[in-house]
């Protein structure tokens, strides 16, 4: 009986939580956006002129296909993360792609058209080196794969392996480049660095060397990028010690000697300690290269040079040539130079290649976004007009990862910014006022009243009135032409000068950092970029933090938002401070930082102008404080003592407490050194600074109250064994005082392992691992509490609890692995809370915490149904109404960030990776707003129904007591 109670109360609470998207609510609150990230390789389908597609591949692991009208993704294919999946090269012919990943592993062919896989075939074990076709009379039929130690042919019909052969001597050569002109032979060409160049040639048919020849280049390092095949089957390479070109004749039969050609003698010169590039084209595998060839002598300095009878000539000398490409159409070889004008333009202008004369009205001239990065690759797609001239498309990738697609005559038909793919981190930011509410606002200020006066003020609260008067009026008059169009023609632009806080608060500046540099000011409810700024040198490796400094709250003065910048090879910090609501850089001047930072504390404490200082913390344990007036200093001094920071040395195993002095130094008050042979700290997380708790307790069956241990200093530290055997590895958690050192509570989970994802929040801590004994994903939950009596029941004290908290913790197993959690969160804590999980599918689910309560009970008893506490089980159910994504995968996610709104019933969501999606969530569902069906006409006529029959009784009640009177 108790077991059939039990299930009838566990299948109440999943109806209950069943939140499903109806049909018309699909798009209305949510929004995704999807990106294939920084372009290695890409190539247009130019089979014909009409042909809209670009297929690119990605340092993501991506191959896709884009629409060259308007950027839009045809299809997209996603590969492992990390170097399983490294995409080394990508060759497309007709309508195949040919991919090598895993540093040759696969090999693999994809239909460029719909982006279904062919065939794919496992390559032997080696390094790769490159890849290329092999044609055979003007047909290509095969694909080489050149590793380390071996080289490989296979049909490009099937991928099946023609033949396979060892290199010779690879312990020695450097094997780089594989080289076929439809001879019949497939060369091989390696070098021993300062020593010489090895060729061989095999055999088409059946992979017998026919050929191998040894030269001497003293001064020859590598192949690339400085060598190039080019005419019939020359090799040229350039050396800027001596300042010459070599040239060599790969398909003579006897040795010979590089040839060297002084670019002296061809009126050239090479910048200094520049490695000059040599470029070439060949336009069909089964055809020797053009002998045309472009050599790079500097930043902005190219050359159009051209070989034939063994003499090098030069055709044109190209002096602010920032970007050189070559491009084919039908017998047509044309170079494509790209020269920046001013600052942001630039101009394209086409030459032909075999005689470098410039082509007449092919001149191009674009312009870029000055808050952007400078262009960095060019890809061309030319083609024949019906006159015979050239025509050409360009795609320009930029520094900062975007792409640029340009049409004639300098028209830019999209942007892709591709940077979205590698967000690192984010912020929301509530919109400013209108101009309506910001003059409202003015109103009440000491200093206009004593500028303005009473007259003066009076006068300004009727012309605020009017101005009120006339917004509402176009806002009705909005409402009215909308309601009468289709949804779909309904247009929602959202501009930089449109930008005003809504009723709910539902509307926010999503502030967004990538890894390349480039901040984005992204407005939530619609997805659109208002703002976007390329930090020019910022490196590759850095990390970032983001902080908010001051809001939108404090009018007139400005929002503020500082980006942490740190250079994880120096360890050295820049500031970036700016506005988060336009992305213009702030006038304020940031302190200069000389040293390694290791921390950063926004504080309570605020200057003038209602900013939050901000505490840096460097690596001799000084403190510097921005912004530093003296006002700010002083009230820094007074508030020392209650300044609290810790660090965290994960190679030493070591989390150090310190305090603030009121001479500003750092004092060292505790320490916990965790022994790295036994296990290693993984990460470290406190609770979020704008979280607010409603309930201070739990009304449990009997009526008493257990109080929850609401500790805001307390640090969650999770740790995992150094030996990864499945029997000894381990899974710590360690809740630690943030003031006083002191260890709460530690848990630890035998035979497991991570990646371990954990949510800290309230008085729980959720942290999810993997089982290596049961193969198996399970979460484990704590909760901390006082007891059903409070200790301090109006303020929390760290280094005053001498009493331990209880500690409760329950374990389930999860069906899924997850790739990101996080809790919502919303403005007054009364919400209940649910955990956002991100699967792997790209799904993300709003799994109720109260699933995940340490207090359910094996078996229910009269108090726990009188709590609503669901019976323990340890599977946790998955349910597809969970899911707030639906259909909107989010690939690769990243992180989950999570935002309260106006309204206490809704909590905004915003999950980045690969893609970015937005939406609401309602964990109690939407207790303080109407439903989208609410029946406004039916209460309104039950309340004029009332009003009428009132008046009407009031009347005839009158009428009764008047007749009464005359009685």
């Amino acid at each position: 009986m108790a077991a059939a109670i039990s299930c009838l109360i566990f299948l109440f609470v999943l109806v209950c939580l069943s939140a499903a998207v109806f049909e018309d609510q699909a798009g209305k609150f949510d929004w995704r956006q999807q990106y294939v990230g920084k372009v290695k390789f890409a190539y247009f389908d130019s089979q014909t002129q009409a042909s809209r597609k670009l297929v690119v591949a990605t340092e993501q692991n991506v191959i896709a296909s884009l629409n060259s009208r308007n950027g839009d993704i045809f299809w997209r294919q996603v590969d492992k993360a990390g170097p399983e999946g490294h995409i080394d090269t990508v060759l497309v012919h007709g309508q195949d792609a040919i991919m090598v990943s895993g540093n040759g592993r696969l090999l693999r062919s994809w239909e460029i058209t719909v982006g279904g896989l062919n065939w794919e075939t496992v390559l032997d074990t080696g390094s790769f080196q490159c890849a290329g076709f092999v044609g055979v009379q003007d047909s290509v039929k095969y694909v080489a794969v050149l590793k380390k130690t071996a080289i490989s042919l296979h049909y490009l019909s099937n991928g099946h392996q023609k033949w396979v052969e060892n290199l010779p001597d690879s312990e020695t050569v450097q094997y780089e480049v594989v080289y076929s002109g439809g001879s019949g032979l497939v060369y091989v060409l390696g070098v021993v660095p300062h020593s010489h160049l090895t060729i061989t040639a095999y055999n088409l048919e059946d992979g017998e060397i026919m050929k191998q020849v040894s030269v001497e280049a003293l001064w020859l390092e590598s192949l690339k990028p400085g060598c190039a095949v080019v005419g019939d089957g020359v090799l040229v390479c350039a050396d800027p010690a001596s300042r010459s070109l070599y040239t060599l004749k790969l398909e003579e039969e006897h040795e010979q000697e590089m040839r060297q050609v002084l670019l002296q003698s061809l009126d050239v010169e090479v910048s200094d300690g520049f490695q000059p590039h040599v470029l070439a084209t060949q336009p069909s595998p089964a055809r020797h290269p053009n002998a045309e060839f472009s050599l790079q002598l500097g930043p902005d300095h190219h050359i159009l040079l051209q070989l034939g009878d063994d003499v090098i000539t030069p055709l044109r000398d190209f002096q602010q040539a920032l970007l050189v490409s070559f491009a084919t159409t039908g017998e047509k070889t044309v170079a494509v130079v790209m020269s920046p004008k001013n600052e942001t333009a630039y101009s394209i202008n086409l030459f032909s290649a075999d005689s470098g004369r410039r082509l007449l009205e092919t001149s191009t001239t674009f312009n870029l976004d000055p808050n952007g990065g400078k262009p960095e690759r060019l890809y061309v797609h030319a083609f024949l007009k019906k006159d015979d001239s050239v025509g050409y498309r360009v795609l320009v990738q930029t520094e900062d990862h975007a792409l640029i697609f340009v049409q004639q005559p300098g028209r830019v038909l999209w942007i892709r910014e591709e940077a979205l793919a590698e967000v690192v981190t984010m912020e929301m930011v509530d919109l400013p006022l209108t101009g309506t509410q910001a003059e409202l606002e003015g109103e009440f200020g000491k200093k206009a009243a004593i500028q303005d006066g009473l007259l003066g003020m009076v006068l300004k609260r009727l012309s605020s009135q009017l101005i009120l008067l006339q917004s509402w009026t176009a806002h009705l008059w909005k409402m009215f032409c909308d309601a009468r169009q289709p949804r779909s023609l309904v247009k929602n632009e959202v501009t930089i000068e449109t930008l005003a806080r809504d009723e709910f608060n539902l509307q926010k500046m999503m502030v967004m950092v990538t890894a390349s540099g480039k901040l984005f000011g992204i407005e939530s409810s619609f997805g659109t970029i208002l703002w976007k700024h390329f930090l020019q040198k910022v490196q590759p490796s850095s990390s970032f933090k983001l902080v908010v400094q001051r809001t939108t709250a404090h009018f007139p003065h400005p929002p503020q938002c500082t980006l942490i910048i740190k250079d994880k090879d120096t360890g050295l910090s820049t500031l970036h401070v700016f506005n988060p609501i336009f992305g213009k850089r702030s006038h304020i001047t940031p302190p200069s930082l000389g040293r390694p930072i290791l921390q950063s504390l926004l504080l309570p404490l605020m200057d003038q102008d209602y900013a939050k200082v901000l505490l840096l913390i460097d690596n001799e344990y000084k403190v510097t404080a921005f912004p530093s007036a003296k006002r700010v200093l002083q009230q820094l001094q007074e508030m020392a003592s209650l300044v609290f920071f810790y660090l965290v040395d994960a190679d030493q195993g070591k989390l150090s407490g310190f305090r603030l002095r009121r001479d500003l130094t750092t004092e060292l008050i505790w320490e916990v050194v965790i022994p790295t042979e036994i296990q290693r700290i993984v990460s470290v997380k406190g609770k979020r600074a704008n979280e607010h708790v409603h309930s201070q307790g739990r009304v449990m069956g009997d009526r008493s109250v257990l109080y929850k241990y609401l500790n805001p200093n307390l640090l969650a530290v999770v740790t995992e064994s150094s030996d990864s055997h499945p029997e000894r590895s381990f899974v710590g958690m360690y809740l630690i005082d943030g003031v006083t050192g002191r260890i709460i509570h530690e848990a630890v989970q035998r035979k497991a392992r991570g990646p371990v994802y954990f949510v800290h929040s309230e008085n729980w801590v959720v942290y999810q691992y993997w089982n290596t004994k049961s193969r198996r994903n399970e979460f484990s939950v704590l909760e901390l509490y006082e007891g059903t009596e409070q200790y301090n029941s109006t303020a929390f004290s760290s280094l005053d609890r001498p009493l331990t908290p209880q500690v409760l913790q329950q374990s389930y197993i999860f069906p899924s692995a997850i790739s990101q959690l996080e809790a919502t969160i919303t403005e007054k804590g009364i919400t209940s809370r649910h955990l956002l999980v991100g699967l792997p599918s790209g799904a993300i689910l709003s799994l109720p915490k109260m699933f995940l309560d340490p207090r359910r009970p094996e078996v229910p008893s009269e108090q726990s149904r009188e709590e609503n506490l669901i019976p323990y089980a340890p599977e946790m159910p998955i349910r597809s109404e969970w899911f707030i994504n639906y259909n909107q995968t989010v690939t690769r996610a990243k992180g989950i960030y999570t935002a309260p709104s106006g309204l206490e019933s809704t909590c905004l969501v915003v999950a980045y990776g690969l893609d970015i999606y937005q939406t609401r969530v309602y964990p109690s569902k939407q207790f303080d707003v109407l439903n989208d069906d609410y029946d406004y006409m039916l209460i309104s006529s039950v309340l004029f129904g009332l009003v009428f029959t009132t008046m009407i009784s009031k009347r005839l009640a009158q009428v009764k007591l008047l007749n009464r009177a005359w009685r």
